[in-house]
């Protein structure tokens, strides 16, 4: 019989039943009580204790039930075999010097003006409607609380393929419509149904590759020239798998001609059943200038070789988490055998919410009033990018379509040194180098990716003056106080410096001494 050296503290706060249970399973995890001992009685063990028996008991029953303890009819509790856990102490330790902790990093200034690819406008919501037809549904439909289809609720998908054909051109019924939460979820139940090699636009959506490569995909990553994605590099490249963002190249903004989605189809086509384009149209619904282009989806026909991606995240909000695709029919059978017995990703009731924001004709009006909102927006902040810096010296393009611009920036620095003096203004944003996935630094440096989407309207004026004062004291050429053709310093300051001048042609001034009181009097030679 073992004897036990148990202490309890009945002024702890913790009861103790629980007291006694903890010290007893940390004796026998340690194997201070080993394997096959019988434990005190009940009656015994709470005399010593000074405690009742049915906190001895409840102690016991804790123990045996989580398999401490077995009982043996008219014997008693009995310790069970535990394998006491590995010991990690400094003998048992890798003997290699731990990695030196790095110091932590300089807290970032706040951000001032948010110019990420990603944001879009939280005031331009529906709010008064989105919450009126989901009050509406709450009281009316309690079914929504159940599980939904894994392809999504009906009654979306037959609204999104309505939506989709008169305004995207897309050919498809009701049931090759998969819904999801997001479009990196919807791309990575894809790609198992797709085999072979995977060609991705480089500059282009990191998360796109990374979904790919995370399901074991080989991919490759091919060039993108003013007219997309090339496709001479697409037919050495051996790849079975394409994906593209034709209507909006992300990042560069070009938009792929007639004629070459025309030459990806036929691609595709060669083998039939064996290629596959994958379409990522994340935006199309915010083209200010002309008419959008017609999916490749369309051009294909329901059966094609295009699997169509969209979502929701731009012109609703990030937060709804609904993207959806429409997969060719020969593909249908192939997903509902791996995939019917998922549940749906997305609330049905957000699902039905949007179906009757889709069926009432509120989506279609509250595109139109975004793509008022946000082409104003982009034509304020063109206006002051092309006020506060000089002609020539910052070139935009990309501005037909999408939430963002490329502004290239003429004599640039090293883009490293261009994010940080952008971080040093509180600005945050893109280079196109950041989308470079090959990490060759092939893309044109010095090329911002301006997103508009989450930037203020009375913001657009200042921006343009804050980029300019990061960017040009990081190339030197801002000296406080300095117009065209006036150069102010204090007493004794030196310059060396480049200083352009608007006549298209350079002065290097040296040496400019100004005396105290005196501006503009340059005493050097040039």
């Amino acid at each position: 019989m073992v004897h036990l050296t148990t202490a309890l503290e009945p002024g702890s706060g913790v009861p103790l039943y629980e007291q006694l249970y903890r010290s007893l399973a940390g004796e026998m995890r340690t194997g201070a009580l080993p394997a096959g001992t019988r434990m005190p009685g009940k009656r015994r063990l709470a005399a010593e204790l000074s405690v009742s028996v049915n906190t001895v008991d409840t102690a016991y029953q804790m123990l045996a039930a989580e398999g401490y303890l077995a009982a043996r009819e008219r014997s008693g509790f009995y310790v069970q075999e535990y394998l006491a856990l590995p010991q990690v102490g400094p003998d048992a330790r890798d003997p290699s010097p731990a990695p030196a902790v790095p110091e932590p990093a300089a807290p970032e200034p706040p951000v001032r003006y948010d110019l990420s690819t990603r944001g879009v406008d939280p005031g331009l919501f529906p709010f008064r409607t989105w919450a009126r037809l989901q009050k509406e549904l709450l009281y009316s439909s309690p079914e929504l609380l159940t599980n939904g289809d894994a392809q999504g609720d009906l009654a979306l998908r037959q609204a999104l393929a309505d939506y989709l054909a008169e305004y995207r051109g897309v050919q498809c019924g009701a049931h090759q419509v998969v819904v999801g939460a997001g479009l990196e979820y919807l791309l990575g139940l894809l790609a198992p149904l797709l085999h072979g090699t995977a060609a991705v636009e480089t500059p282009g959506y990191p998360r796109a590759l990374q979904v790919l490569e995370n399901t074991g995909m080989r991919c490759c990553c091919l060039p993108v020239d003013e007219g997309g994605l090339s496709l001479d590099a697409l037919d050495r490249s051996g790849a079975a798998v394409c994906y593209v963002t034709p209507s909006h190249q992300f990042p560069t903004g070009v938009t792929m001609p007639a004629g070459r989605r025309a030459e990806l189809l036929h691609w595709a086509a060669r083998r039939p059943g064996q290629r596959y384009i994958i379409e990522d149209d994340y935006d199309s619904e915010f083209r200010f200038d002309t008419r959008p282009l017609p999916s490749l989806q369309g051009m294909a026909g329901a059966d094609g070789p295009v699997v169509y991606l969209s979502t929701c995240s731009r012109s609703l909000a990030p937060g709804i988490r609904i993207a959806y695709m429409v997969l060719p029919e020969h593909l249908l059978p192939a997903w509902h055998a791996k995939y019917r017995l998922y549940s749906g990703t997305v609330s049905r009731f957000e699902q039905q919410t949007l179906a009757r924001f889709i069926t009432g004709g509120y989506f279609t009006r509250h595109l139109a009033r975004e793509r008022v909102a946000y082409k104003a927006r982009r034509d304020a902040l063109t206006a002051a990018l092309n006020a506060a810096f000089a002609p020539g010296e910052l070139t935009l393009t990309g501005l037909h379509t999408g939430l963002h611009l490329l502004a290239h920036l003429r004599n640039a620095p090293p883009d490293a040194a261009l994010h940080a003096a952008a971080r040093a203004q509180g600005v945050r944003l893109s280079l196109l180098s950041d989308y470079d996935l090959t990490g060759s630094g092939s893309t044109a440096p010095g090329t911002f990716v301006l997103g508009y989407g989450s930037l203020a309207d009375d913001a657009c004026p200042s921006v343009g003056e804050t980029l300019k004062k990061a960017l040009h004291r990081r190339k030197g050429l801002l000296v406080e106080g300095v117009t065209p053709g006036l150069l102010v310093a204090r007493q004794d300051l030196r310059l060396d410096l480049r200083f352009v001048v608007g006549q298209k042609f350079q002065r290097t001034v040296q040496c400019v001494e100004v005396q105290c009181g005196q501006v503009g009097q340059q005493r050097s030679a040039h």
